[in-house]
């Protein structure tokens, strides 16, 4: 029997195929990075270049669903469009009722249930997408989650989804400091995606939420970071050189 027909079908060692079929599109989707700071939460995302007859303009990989919450993903854009219009009419729904702006994790929660149900039910398909929801809830504490194709969700400090995410999360689980100025957390963003993009500023979007409001750094803003780094990098290649010089 084929297992990966039927998305209500379980195969015999408990896989549905769909799901992981689902999981592996995320795996070679551009890669994403969150990172929650003391009074900021970063996005970071991978852009592939536009065409020279593109506009650049509807190649975005980071939307806004509320006015302080944020979402970028990974995997399939078109299953993304889906569900951010999806969780936008949510954040509408939640102001008009409850008459309060949603909180980061009701929107989470919401993303992750409807990401679920598509994966119960035949007549359609898993979302080929992971995302990274960020925001400030109402009590001005910022939020970093994360969801899976198969609905679960998750809290993170700063975390990583798309291709070569394990590395880009390896890297930001050695040089993540807890309570990380705004500076800080947009510079940690920058490093870790270096660690896959190699084309430089143009091909990295980066959005800063704060209590405040959202902004996103110009190309140039990212360029001088970059220029930063690569300085720091030289230097630490510099000391490491001497010190080998001096043990020999």
């Amino acid at each position: 029997m084929s297992y990966d027909r039927a998305l209500t079908v379980f195969s015999p060692d408990g896989h549905l195929f769909q799901v992981e079929y689902a999981q592996e599109a995320v795996r070679k989707g551009t890669c994403a990075v969150g990172i929650c700071g003391k009074d900021a939460v970063v996005l970071g995302v991978e852009k592939k270049a536009a065409l020279k007859l593109q506009d650049s303009r509807t190649m975005r990989k980071i939307h806004q669903l509320d006015e302080h919450i944020f979402i970028a993903s990974a995997g399939l854009v078109a299953d993304a469009r889906v569900l951010v219009d999806m969780a936008r009419v949510e954040c509408q729904n939640h102001r008009l009722t409850i008459e309060d702006p949603p909180t980061v994790e009701f929107i989470t929660h919401y993303v992750a249930s409807t990401q679920q149900r598509y994966t119960q039910s035949g007549g359609r398909r898993p979302f080929g997408i992971s995302t990274l929801v960020v925001g400030f809830d109402p009590d001005q504490t910022p939020r970093l989650f994360q969801t899976d194709p198969s609905g679960i969700y998750y809290q993170w400090k700063a975390n990583s989804i798309g291709r070569n995410s394990q590395t880009v999360r390896e890297y930001l689980e050695k040089h993540y400091a807890d309570n990380a100025s705004e500076a800080d957390a947009i510079k940690l963003a920058v490093k870790s995606l270096l660690e896959v993009v190699q084309t430089g500023a143009k091909n990295i979007e980066i959005l800063v939420v704060t209590k405040d409001g959202s902004r996103t750094p110009n190309v140039e803003e990212i360029e001088e970071i970059i220029k930063v780094i690569e300085a720091e990098k030289a230097e630490e290649a510099e000391r490491k050189a001497s010190r080998r010089m001096a043990s020999s």
